[in-house]
């Protein structure tokens, strides 16, 4: 027998042994996206046939949430696995707590060199140190090293207001289907033409990145996702709890170990995705440092973990690689929400935000209901130029009123079913029949507060310290120079 045969041999027999490599993961992320409006989630209006192409080939996820209806909240619990008071950026345009780590300190531990193209959004940079990948570079970070597993996060600016890209004329305004807590007017209609080219637009963009991945050749051995962040900047969708806030789409492509064209109804959060990357890769979970404290305490709807401690520095995600590849089919029992109104434009002086939802029902707590809710759009400053036309509209419409007043002014406690509820429009709270549903959620929400460090009213006062520029120290300026001028006109 020869040498070389031999040798043959010995490979032959030791490749079943060998190792496979590490999937490559390529996430790309929408801004301010609907979760129902692409053709994957069943939108009568958008066009997204590469959204729908990737449903085809993957598992498209009905119950995904993010815990918080803003981008950089959002952006920042999907990459550290950690919920926005937990990490420190629960308001907008906020910053994690020093010596948070991310994604990106993970992965580099598992070998991978970790890259974004697009919007950042979160800080300090020194607990999100990606690569930079410009948009003219992301071909050369696929194919680089082939030897080396690559994780690309790309994040469009799309379709995040102004709503400018795509082609409008695709769309007949007349004809477009509205939700039903949507005012129907001209001017909404004129402007959700706008909104619908964009998704179109960032289509685009996501069919380019699914072609990047092909020509690769490492197209089988890449875990490719889609998501949508958080609901558009429309009434009763960011800045919100409502699931057009909070729920996400989520689509993910992994060939040969996601079935094609399956659908998963099992409730998922933003920050169980690195978790699942970090399992799907072969590691640990469990074994890897988030810098932040508090991670053994057990959030509630999590199952018993007192067979296997939690570490004290652990993700509050956790892995739902079992449901990806078909082997269970639940994983949440509840998931949760945190808004922070303060610190966002023409925001309300308080208006904390929290809820806790079931795959059947859903509580919202309006901690500081007795205030009237404010954002950019009811200041007039939106930059789609709408709101007026509700305001007009519901001078002589009863249910536009109801939608008007409702938005601003909300009661302390809404709870919905949403078996029969889907866009939560009755609120059952009052419902003697509902008390103990009510009190059972409202438990747990309590709970989840404390797990988290969540003090409600007094975290959301702090909002300027997480944001990278005491907002609260200047607004307080503000308000004494305009004092001091008011006093100065009364002296006069």
């Amino acid at each position: 027998m020869s040498r070389h045969f031999l040798a043959l041999m010995i490979v032959l027999l030791l490749a079943p042994l060998a190792k496979a490599a590490k999937p490559n993961v390529v996430l790309i992320m929408a801004d301010d996206q609907t979760w129902e409006d692409s053709g994957a989630y069943g939108s009568p209006n958008a066009i997204t046939p590469n959204i729908d192409k990737l449903a085809a080939q993957g598992m498209r996820f009905t119950h995904c949430f993010t815990a918080t209806a803003m981008c950089a909240p959002t952006r920042q619990q999907l990459y550290t696995g950690l919920f926005p008071v937990r990490n420190g950026a629960y308001p907008n345009h906020s910053k994690v707590h020093p010596g948070t780590k991310s994604l990106v300190h993970h992965f580099r531990k598992l070998g991978y060199r970790v890259g974004l193209s697009g919007k950042k959004h979160f800080g300090p940079a020194d607990s999100f140190p990606f690569e930079g990948v410009n948009g003219r570079q992301m071909a050369q970070f696929i194919n680089r090293d082939k030897t080396q597993p690559y994780f690309l996060v790309i994040t469009s600016n799309s379709p995040h207001l102004p709503w400018s890209a795509g082609d409008a004329s695709k769309f007949d305004a007349n004809k477009l289907k509205l939700a039903p807590y949507i005012v129907d007017t001209p001017r909404t209609r004129e402007v959700l033409t706008k909104y619908y080219a964009e998704i179109n637009d960032f289509d685009r963009e996501v069919g380019q990145a699914m072609k990047l991945v092909d020509q690769s050749g490492q197209a089988d051995n890449t875990i490719f996702i889609y998501t949508s962040e958080q609901g558009a900047q429309i009434p009763r969708c960011k800045w919100t709890c409502y699931d057009t806030g909070l729920r996400t789409a989520l689509i993910i492509r992994w060939p040969k170990q996601v079935k094609p064209g399956s659908v998963s109804d099992a409730m998922v959060q933003y920050v169980d995705i690195v978790p699942t990357l970090i399992d799907a890769a072969e590691g640990n979970p469990m074994e890897f440092d988030t810098g932040r404290s508090g991670g053994d305490a057990r959030i509630p709807g999590e199952p018993d973990m007192s067979k296997a401690k939690r570490p004290h520095s652990s993700f509050d995600g956790r892995s739902f690689l079992a449901v990806l590849t078909g082997k269970a089919d639940r994983h949440w029992h509840m998931v949760y929400g945190v808004h922070t109104t303060r610190g966002i434009i023409a925001g309300s002086e308080s208006y904390p935000i929290r809820s806790i939802r079931s795959h059947t029902h859903k509580l919202i707590w309006n901690i500081k209901h007795d205030q009237p809710f404010k954002n950019i759009v009811t200041h007039g400053r939106d930059k789609t130029f709408y709101w007026h036309t509700w305001l007009a509209k519901a001078e002589t419409d009863a249910t536009a009123r109801r939608f008007v007043d409702g938005y601003q002014r909300r009661p302390q406690f809404e709870l919905y079913d949403l078996r029969k509820d889907k866009y939560e429009l009755k609120n059952l709270a009052n419902a003697p029949a509902m008390k103990d549903i009510k009190d059972d959620l409202f438990e747990q929400l309590q709970a989840f507060m404390k797990q988290q460090g969540d003090k409600g009213h007094a975290t959301e006062m702090k909002a300027g310290e997480r944001q990278g520029r005491n907002r609260d120290k200047k607004n307080k300026s503000n308000k004494t120079d305009k004092s001091n001028k008011k006093n100065a006109a009364k002296l006069k």
